[in-house]
């Protein structure tokens, strides 16, 4: 149980990046105050939170509603997580992880961020909602599901932490800092997908 835990934190972890987040949210707030940017860190947090679990409690059912396996979903689901990891260890920005230039360019427009592109995809993008839908189907009680909110909860905190202390993580980090940590961290969330698509596969085809 201990390292299914530490799986799950280490995937919410890497795909919903808080230090990765944090220079966009500087630099769409730059003309916001810091009472204005508070605000909408706590509000991105709160509704990015509510996304994600939404996801995390009807995700399956919706699965079953389309008709489409779990194991599928695991294949799936480790191949976007897999282009993800690529996209954070060469430093491209494909709109799994961040936002495109053209939705940066829209955000900038906006005086208030807090859904787009703060809850929605910063927070609550793609990567996580299929990585918490993954993680909750792994889970084989109802304990171990109110573990994995746990840990998405303790992730999510992390975020709102950062958020809040935009300022002194962008100096204490830097550019440079965050790129290593994104790309370290890329390494090791592409391993996490690669196993996603294996127990698909094993859960597809028992035989294999």
């Amino acid at each position: 149980m201990i390292d299914t835990l530490i799986a799950a934190f280490v995937t919410l972890l890497v795909v919903i990046d808080p230090p990765g987040v944090v220079p966009i949210f500087a630099a769409l707030t730059g003309d916001a105050t810091p009472a204005e940017r508070r605000r909408m860190a706590l509000r991105g947090s709160v509704i990015g939170a509510g996304i994600l679990l939404a996801f995390a409690l009807g995700g399956e059912v919706l699965l079953r509603l389309l008709g489409i396996g779990l194991p599928a979903f695991r294949i799936a689901g480790g191949i976007l997580l897999l282009l993800l990891s690529v996209e954070m260890v060469m430093a491209k920005h494909s709109g799994l992880r961040a936002t495109t230039s053209d939705e940066e360019e829209e955000g900038s427009a906006r005086a208030d961020i807090t859904v787009f592109p703060l809850a929605i995809p910063l927070i609550a993008g793609p990567g996580a909602m299929t990585s918490i839908v993954l993680l909750m189907g792994r889970a084989d009680d109802l304990a171990g599901k109110a573990m994995i909110l746990g840990v998405l909860s303790a992730v999510l905190a992390i975020m709102l932490a950062c958020l809040l202390l935009t300022g002194p993580v962008m100096r204490l980090l830097g550019v440079t800092g965050i790129n290593v940590i994104s790309r370290v961290a890329g390494i090791v969330l592409a391993a996490l997908a690669v196993q996603f698509i294996v127990d698909g596969i094993r859960a597809a085809w028992p035989g294999v």
